[in-house]
């Protein structure tokens, strides 16, 4: 075996080449990979003896994409582009099959395109994930794909972004057979028959038959637009994937591959873009704590206890059941516990009827949750989740007990929105086996975990969740104690203005579709009549009844989604907000009692108001180390709140607008509206300075 460069090897078995990649972990196409696998298709093209070329890689995949260390980076003189190589494969006067196992992702893919066969193992995922990264594939990803697959399946799978199974991949051409056994040994028999049979190079570039559909049907692009606009709204690489693939059909090969390059080139520039990779690294930067290192010994987790089959309780629920983890649900009353386990089954089953579990898969997770009316059934768990009423004295009372009943060593976790974990923790003997789990709901479909560190969380009892957050996919990011953690307090922010405005300046359909232009999925008014206007209501007790617009709405059944009528009104079936009379002239009349003259206000300053409030707190936060980074806050964002991710999170998006800006606006509005409006002491040393979150 020759060894190429560092990654890259060279061998030749009887008339078949084999170019065999490894870099670990993950085989990423680096400079070394893409300068190996072009001088090995150049040796193997230049040996007379050598009939067929094997593209092979060591290790648990075959390339899973590019190396992201090098993203943004121009490659180093004298190396090849992907492009470079893909060419070179695809040009070789001799066939090169590529053995995938693992992951053919992104570029992976690409170069098992410009391969001429392709074989797979019944477990190989492949896919072009780079709209992920506000990206669109920019090696022939969307020319190549096309001609293989047909247009309307390239088109989902650059769009979406998910991977395709080894048998979606053989029914649609993708690969030519599926194998099993050593991959090296099957690609050699492989390459052997088809070298026997003397088979014809198959370039992918030439292939056009599959291009058809969609030159007869002019309309299929247009249709895709309409189906995607929703969810892509704000994103420009979906666009650009749909271009690019109208040049497949359209344009010569050569042509349509130059119209990739540039779209390639618009979407990277763009700050979508440059938003969506950031996100990318800190997504993963956030498991990391400075001071619970990688090696801290974690607890061993086999069995979970859930207190309440309520609706959090359900979701959380099914978050280890859908990793294999039995769980023990208990209820007060049989009703409640018989209706929360009859939603987790009805769940799976709708799920299994959208063909998206077997039958066999509803079986095996509705046999590991067992449910209980009794506390002492958590006698033997490894971790009690509480998920009741956010109630502090109910939780104190509940964890008492809980101290009681659960073993040495076990965790006892709190899924709370707000309340301080210290507190809860004082009443137990183990404060060091108390911590914060704040799911977000829906539970099992929100990936955001919100784990909430008390004073004396141990670390064994940190690196435990924090591993267990991931088996259950979710990501976690490390809070502090205080109200609202991190999320919930910068949304608290939001909201202080969001009323604000409304007593003086706007309209809920107003203020709510500047949240929603800025990327959200919904303002948050809205939110409030999904949530319901009444959690927390007081009825006849709430204060200040005639300046309270809530109450106002509440006493006049208008308490969101559920009746049918609150900020907006709904017709039936419907969920889309629709403006009402009556509430704007609620809203007037709560403005005259509160002795406030409204007044207009721009777009703008709306917008501003909103999220330069949440921005201040987030520098609030920072400053009491509730956060460890600001990296982590725009994760909460993300993954909690619907933040557009093309626009990176509050600290990141801060910083593109400059702090300088903000703090000057900040003031102005402390002056205009309040002091709790003042810039924050970070927040104003950092803009004097000139500097942003990311120096932090």
């Amino acid at each position: 075996m020759k060894k190429l460069t560092e990654s890259v090897s060279f061998e030749v078995n009887g008339e078949i080449g084999i170019i065999t990649v490894n870099n670990p972990p993950v085989n990423a196409l680096s400079s070394h990979v893409r300068q190996g696998l072009f001088q090995g298709i150049k040796e193997g093209d230049a040996n007379s003896e050598i009939k067929a070329l094997v593209l092979h890689c060591e290790g648990r995949t075959f390339i899973a994409g590019a190396d992201i260390t090098e993203f943004g980076k121009a490659p180093a003189q004298g190396i090849p582009r992907l492009l470079e190589v893909i060419d070179a494969m695809e040009n070789c006067s001799k066939p090169i099959v590529a053995a995938i196992h693992g992951t053919a992702l992104g570029g992976g893919l690409e170069t098992a395109m410009g391969c001429h066969y392709r074989i797979s193992n019944s477990k190989a995922k492949m896919g072009q994930p780079e709209v992920h990264l506000g990206l669109i594939p920019g090696a022939g990803g969307t020319v190549r794909l096309p001609r293989i697959m047909g247009v309307e399946k390239a088109l989902d799978m650059n769009i979406s972004g998910n991977p395709i199974d080894a048998n979606d991949a053989l029914a649609h051409g993708l690969v030519d057979e599926i194998v099993e056994g050593d991959m090296k040994e099957q690609a050699l028999v492989f390459a052997r028959k088809i070298v026997a049979e003397a088979r014809p190079l198959l370039r992918v570039r030439d292939r056009s038959e599959k291009l058809a559909e969609a030159k007869d049907n002019p309309e299929l692009f247009n249709n895709i637009r309409k189906s995607i606009a929703r969810k892509s709204r704000g994103f420009k690489a979906p666009e650009a994937i749909i271009q690019a693939v109208e040049g497949a059909v359209n344009l010569s090969f050569d042509d349509a591959m130059k119209n990739e390059g540039r779209l390639f080139k618009e979407v990277h520039d763009s700050p979508e873009s440059a938003a969506q990779r950031y996100f990318f690294f800190i997504e993963r930067v956030a498991n990391k704590i400075p001071d619970v290192p990688k090696d801290t010994p974690t607890r061993n987790i086999e069995k979970i206890g859930i207190l309440g089959a309520g609706t959090m309780g359900g979701g959380i629920a099914m978050n280890f059941l859908n990793a294999g983890i039995p769980v023990k649900i208990v209820e007060v009353q049989k009703e409640a516990l018989d209706r929360g386990v009859g939603i987790i089954r009805k769940n799976y089953e709708n799920t299994a009827r959208k063909g998206r579990l077997t039958e066999a898969d509803v079986k095996a997770r509705m046999s590991i949750l067992e449910g209980s009316l009794d506390m002492n059934a958590f006698a033997e768990v490894d971790m009690v989740i509480e998920a009741v009423y956010e109630d502090m004295d109910l939780k104190k009372s509940v964890f008492k007990q809980l101290d009681k009943i659960c073993k040495s060593g076990a965790i006892l976790a709190s899924n709370t929105s707000y309340l301080d974990i210290n507190e809860i923790a004082s009443v137990t003997a183990r404060p060091q086996d108390v911590i914060g789990t704040h799911f977000f709901s829906p539970a099992n479909v929100m990936k955001l975990l919100e784990i909430v560190r008390g004073d004396r969380s141990s670390k064994d009892i940190i690196a435990t969740v924090m591993a267990l957050a991931r088996k259950i996919g979710k990501v976690a990011v490390l809070v502090g104690v205080c109200d609202g953690f991190v999320g919930n307090r910068m949304l608290a922010a939001r909201s202080v203005e969001s009323g604000s405005l409304l007593l003086r300046n706007a309209l809920p359909q107003e203020i709510d579709k500047v949240i929603f232009d800025f990327g959200f999925p919904m303002g948050p008014f809205a939110m409030s009549d999904l949530a319901g206007l009444d959690i927390g209501w007081r009825g006849d007790q709430t204060p200040d009844k005639e300046t309270n617009i809530r109450h106002q709405l509440c006493v006049r059944n208008r308490r969101g989604q559920k009746t049918g009528a609150g900020f907006y009104d709904y017709s039936e079936g419907s969920r889309t907000p629709i403006p009402n009379d009556e509430v704007e002239a609620i809203i007037k009349k709560v403005s005259e009692a509160s002795q406030i003259t409204r007044i207009p206000i721009s777009e703008e300053d709306m917008l501003k108001r909103m999220i330069y409030a949440m921005i201040n707190e987030a520098a609030k936060i920072l400053e009491e180390g509730i956060a460890l980074r600001p990296s982590d806050i725009d994760v909460v964002w993300v993954y909690g709140y619907g933040w557009p991710v093309y626009r990176g999170g509050p600290t990141y998006f801060a910083d593109q607008i400059g702090l300088k800006s903000i703090v000057a606006d900040l003031e102005r509005y402390a002056k205009e509206y309040g002091e709790h409006l003042t810039p924050s002491p970070l927040l104003k040393r950092l803009a004097q300075e000139g500097k942003g979150f990311k120096d932090l």
